[in-house]
């Protein structure tokens, strides 16, 4: 099977540059766009009559928490973003990916890539297996089995260990 359209979803940690290279490879295979995706959640304290608003503190923990301690701090706010996706577009292409396309996004990780996997009508979504062994993947879903549940596409499920 060929693929048209490859997504990929990254947070800056090392296991998930490892999936962003697989995809590449996969793109430069079939030929293949790919779209490497990095989310993240915008947060933001509100404040009180003694302290300014704080667009940097932690408020939804539930991306952090899908992912583990991998990644984490990367998720919050929109600043290390832009980093994240060039250092990954520069590992798909070194992997042989031609046609690569950066996309910062915001929201949890799930919601994220499946709504763009939607818009940009892709047939295949590579993901690390970051969260499948640990026991918040367990109770709460890790990022590949809940993609898996509410996308209709293939996923493939990198194994990122070192």
């Amino acid at each position: 099977m060929s693929y048209r359209t490859i997504l990929v979803g990254t947070d800056g940690s090392a296991s998930s540059f490892r999936a962003v290279e697989r995809a590449g490879a996969l793109a430069a295979q079939d030929n293949a766009k790919l779209i490497v995706a990095s989310a993240h959640l915008p947060t933001g304290e509100k404040g009180g009559w003694s302290r300014p608003p704080s667009p940097d503190r932690v408020t939804d923990p539930r991306a952090a928490d899908f992912l583990g301690g991998e990644g984490g701090y990367k998720m919050h706010g929109s600043a290390p973003t832009y980093a994240i996706l060039r250092e990954a577009r520069e590992r798909a292409e070194a992997a042989g990916a031609q046609n690569v396309e950066e996309r910062s996004l915001d929201g949890s990780p799930v919601d994220a890539l499946v709504k763009l996997a939607e818009e940009a009508n892709a047939d295949l979504i590579v993901v690390g297996d970051v969260g499948l062994d640990t026991v918040a993947g367990r109770l709460l879903g890790s990022v590949p089995a809940t993609i898996a549940r509410k996308v209709k596409i293939d996923i493939l499920i990198v194994h990122t260990a070192a």
